[in-house]
């Protein structure tokens, strides 16, 4: 057993709690993360260079020859990382850039209420149908914008945040283009677009009822929204024509929407997508200002926006996932699933609803990607039964991984942003989210079981 290896997730759990008590510690996740991800790393390296860590040893996996191959090593998984980090600072570029020209409004206008409750519960369900057309990090960033116009209070605004939050990560679950993980197994072919859609949208709706309906006992009453329709026409003055200003609409929600058909026709990474549609953005409002002086503050550029971008969530965001890179590379992920699978064994037909569950309720810990693509290792594609293409097994993977991460505010991308954009702290989420969004992730579990215990056999 390797001691650098142990090291390695010795060193993960230790972060991992700081970043836990970070309203504690006074001490910023990102400045944590970025810690982890080096040491993690560093720990790698000299394990590979003493020969602590390599093939047989510990989790089986792991090792290097030489200096060249670790660094190939550590800019394979960067590239992955950096694959997540364009997409966030990209999405949020264009959604922001939309709603300086009053692109927002018409959302805003549709779910708007005096009523705290009906509010919440119009967020809830524009939130995950939002999430399944686009993906849960860019649904997360819009809908974060549009809360903090309509809810004023900022204790309210909470479990507005919240919400956004868990819808978006059930809406994703149910749609082969509104999540990651959903992606991969589309991809993959151990889901059909059809299949995933059919029978995981009564599950993953499920998911976030039941915890919405627990948050509205939090909210009473009614207030004056921040802003009017008039209001909002006005805060932000623009040279931009009425018909500038649909240009920028379409192009730039419009491009967000086509992102996935994008990913799908040319089999680039999404990231690429929401770089083209910023490309094409960034050339339209240029045009539309090429008259404006470069410091005009009339003219709302996308390279006045780019400096907003929030770099304290892009660190975070980097060093979990390259910390979880290196507990990727030591195979110990892969390790704890054959744990759980032969832990399991003895549990029959049940065994895939409990493995599923674990897996789901790990990703609110470290990322869903990497335990989505350990999972698609580890059980080849049957041709009949629970491991077959929309097997049972393969379906619950995609709602487990998806809705999972709700547990937990950095074990989602919609999580780790909306934390960052709203500074949510952890510890507060843990306290007053973590149980309910639980609940749901077990009630959307039993609703699964329900569907296939008695309704499938009828229509067998």
């Amino acid at each position: 057993m390797s001691g650098f290896a142990i090291a390695i997730v010795a060193v993960f759990i230790i972060g991992y709690v700081f970043i836990a008590l970070e309203s504690v510690t006074k001490v910023n996740k990102a400045a944590i993360a970025l810690l982890m991800c080096v040491v993690c790393w560093s720990l790698y390296a000299v394990g590979g260079i003493s020969g602590a860590i390599h093939p047989g040893l510990l989790f089986g996996q792991g090792g290097f020859e030489s200096a060249s191959e670790l660094g190939k090593i550590i800019e394979e998984y960067l590239g992955e990382a950096g694959t997540t980090l364009f997409f966030l600072m990209g999405a949020m570029t264009i959604v922001e850039i939309v709603d300086q020209h009053g692109g927002l409004n018409f959302v805003s206008d549709m779910i708007q209420t005096r009523h705290k409750r009906k509010l919440l519960w119009r967020v809830a369900f524009m939130t995950a149908i939002l999430s399944a057309v686009l993906d849960n990090l860019t649904t997360s960033i819009v809908m974060v914008m549009i809360m903090r116009k309509l809810v004023p209070d900022a204790q309210d605004r909470l479990w507005f945040d919240v919400t956004v939050i868990i819808a978006a990560n059930s809406g994703g679950a149910f749609s082969p283009i509104g999540d990651v993980t959903t992606i991969m197994l589309w991809n993959g072919k151990q889901i059909t677009a059809l299949g995933v859609i059919c029978q995981i949208i009564l599950p993953s709706f499920v998911s976030f009822i039941v915890p919405t309906l627990i948050f509205q006992r939090k909210l009473e009453g009614a207030w004056v929204l921040s802003t009017t329709k008039a209001e909002r026409a006005a805060v932000r003055p623009s040279e931009v024509t009425r018909r500038q200003r649909t240009v920028i609409f379409l192009v730039g929600v419009g491009g967000l929407c086509c992102v996935p058909l994008f990913h799908l026709v040319t089999e680039l990474p999404p990231f690429m997508g929401i770089l083209l549609v910023l490309g094409i953005l960034w050339f339209v409002t240029e045009v539309i200002y090429r008259k404006h002086d470069e410091n005009d503050p009339m003219a709302k550029r996308v390279s006045s926006v780019l400096g907003k971008v929030d770099m304290t969530t892009i660190l975070f965001f980097l060093g979990i996932l390259m910390a979880v890179s290196a507990l990727g590379k030591i195979n110990a992920l892969t390790t704890l699933g054959s744990w759980l699978d032969a832990s399991t064994a003895s549990l029959g037909h049940m065994q895939h609803y409990v493995v599923t569950g674990i897996i789901g309720v790990l990703s609110a810990i470290v990322d869903n990607v990497p335990l989505v693509a350990a999972s698609m290792g580890m059980y080849p594609i049957a041709e009949i039964g629970d491991m077959a293409c929309d097997g049972i097994f393969w379906q619950l993977l995609a709602y487990c991984a998806g809705v999972g991460g709700s547990m937990l505010i950095i074990g989602s991308a919609a999580g780790v942003v909306v934390m960052g954009l709203e500074h949510i702290s952890f510890g507060w989420y843990l306290k007053n989210v973590t149980w309910k969004a639980f609940v749901g992730y077990l009630a959307g579990m039993v609703c699964y079981w329900l569907i296939h215990t008695f309704l499938f056999p009828l229509f067998a």
